[in-house]
């Protein structure tokens, strides 16, 4: 199911946070996005509405099966994306920006096909 972009960076935002912290909660995922809490507030209820997350008893953000398979799938693109630019040269601060603008928009097929270069490219050039 195709989710819009912010949706997925709310998502890859979660995750990223669980993964550093252990625990999120909204508050947090306003803090790493720099957006209000009540943007997040918001979003977060469409995400709880469309089955991405869940909140536990004490307020914490968990995502679903669903919610995870997406934010997984924007997470390894960026961390991919940054990879390679950063290969080619690019600045790392820069690298990221540009992965986090690329990551939603790229097909499935291109960046299967990007991944398959870079791998053929890097290993050649180990």
């Amino acid at each position: 199911m195709r989710v819009h972009e912010s949706s997925e960076d709310y998502l890859e935002a979660i995750l990223m946070l669980k993964e550093r912290r252990g625990y999120v909660r909204s508050v947090d995922v306003a803090n790493e996005l720099a957006f209000t809490k009540a943007s997040v507030s918001v979003a977060m209820k469409k995400l709880r509405e469309s089955g991405y997350v869940q909140v536990d008893e004490d307020g914490g953000l968990i995502l679903t099966e669903a919610g995870l398979a997406i934010a997984r799938r924007v997470y390894d693109r960026h961390r991919l994306l940054t990879e390679f630019f950063v290969r080619l040269g690019v600045d790392p601060e820069v690298a990221a920006r540009d992965a986090c603008r690329v990551e939603h928009d790229l097909s499935e097929q291109t960046f299967e096909k990007l991944v398959e270069h870079a791998q053929k490219k890097f290993e050649k050039d180990s």
